[in-house]
């Protein structure tokens, strides 16, 4: 009688990039973090931002969207930090449902308004496949993010943007994808190295990028 013994298994092969992108505890964290962290920041700047946004909209409509680049932070910041598929979205979704809950005039279009801005950031993290996170991919981000906020206000609420000029939508989208470039973009893309500066991203690779650069 001949014993037989199975041969085992293989234990399957992870490429490194397939190893790079897979989500980690410390980035669920982290994202968790950031979102909340963000989302007082839109709940302060909702007060600030929207006064701007109606001053600026008072001068020339359309102009105001010079105001919303503060609200579009959460997807570039999140997208620099975490760099997996997802993150930009989950950090821009987890900000707009805390400042919502916190407490705000627009109630639950601030959730979809999170959606769409966090996919927006999302598809430039994505086209550059999660590997290139320099200051002109978080202006793109940023612009990403600022033509998904466009978009859905132009087909959203009780007076959507379609309703509108041809020149008011133009302009309106102009100073987004300015504010966009600068206040979501530039000021996220510093902000990022700034926080690893301290030490906190450690554990990521924005964090040692910093390190290697000092």
């Amino acid at each position: 009688m001949h014993a037989s013994t199975s041969a085992p298994k293989a234990a399957p092969i992870t490429s490194p990039s397939e190893h790079r992108l897979r989500w980690r505890v410390i980035d669920i964290v982290v994202a968790s973090v950031l979102g909340v962290a963000i989302g007082l920041v839109f709940w302060a700047w909702n007060t600030v931002g929207y006064a701007w946004f109606t001053v600026m909209d008072g001068f020339t409509p359309g102009l105001g969207g010079i105001a919303v680049g503060i609200w579009l932070l959460g997807g570039v910041v999140g997208g620099l930090v975490i760099r997996k598929p997802g993150a930009a979205l989950l950090v821009e979704v987890i900000a707009a449902i805390v400042s919502m809950l916190i407490g705000n005039v627009w109630g639950v279009s601030t959730l979809f308004s999170g959606i769409v801005q966090g996919l927006g950031a999302e598809l430039v993290f994505a086209l550059f496949l999660y590997r290139r996170f320099t200051l002109p991919v978080a202006i793109l981000a940023g612009i990403g993010a600022a033509a998904g906020a466009w978009v859905f206000e132009l087909f959203y609420g009780s007076s959507p943007n379609i309703l509108k000029t041809a020149q008011f939508n133009a302009i309106y989208l102009g100073t987004l994808v300015v504010s966009g470039a600068l206040l979501a973009g530039v000021v996220g893309w510093f902000a990022v190295r700034g926080l690893a500066a301290t030490g906190a991203l450690s554990r990521f690779a924005a964090g040692r990028e910093v390190r290697r650069e000092v």
